[in-house]
């Protein structure tokens, strides 16, 4: 199966060791990336756990898990990406069969060796 992050490789050959905790992203767009596939797999405790610890209380699991689940994940586009930041573009599918683009700067911080999701800007 072809990761959905785009990348072109296999899901088990790049986003599926990040998910399983097997490695840790070494860059922001990993980290982006990977995010993005738990998003498509509605793997919403990879997406609490790669959240800054101080962000955690802005987000639930339930709210995620039914973000996640309502919606078709379509393709993630990545615009630009630095050592702590990504500016992508994800497409997808409401319940009601209209798409959508989300727009987001991502801001992303080291704590100790691991890269974390701190926040991001969004436009409509």
């Amino acid at each position: 199966m072809e990761c959905p992050c785009g990348s072109e490789y296999t899901l088990e050959q790049c986003c599926m060791p990040l998910l399983k905790g097997m490695q840790q992203p070494a860059t922001a767009e990993a980290l982006m990336r990977s995010r993005y596939t738990a998003y498509v797999l509605a793997n919403a405790n990879y997406l609490l756990d790669t959240t800054h610890p101080r962000m955690r209380h802005l987000y639930s699991k339930k709210s995620i898990l039914q973000w996640a689940k309502e919606n078709q994940w379509l393709r993630l586009e990545i615009e630009s990406a630095t050592e702590l930041a990504v500016v992508f573009r994800a497409y997808f599918k409401d319940s009601s069969g209209q798409e959508h683009q989300h727009y987001e700067h991502s801001i992303f911080a080291l704590l100790g060796e691991k890269l974390y999701y701190v926040s991001g800007t969004f436009e409509d």
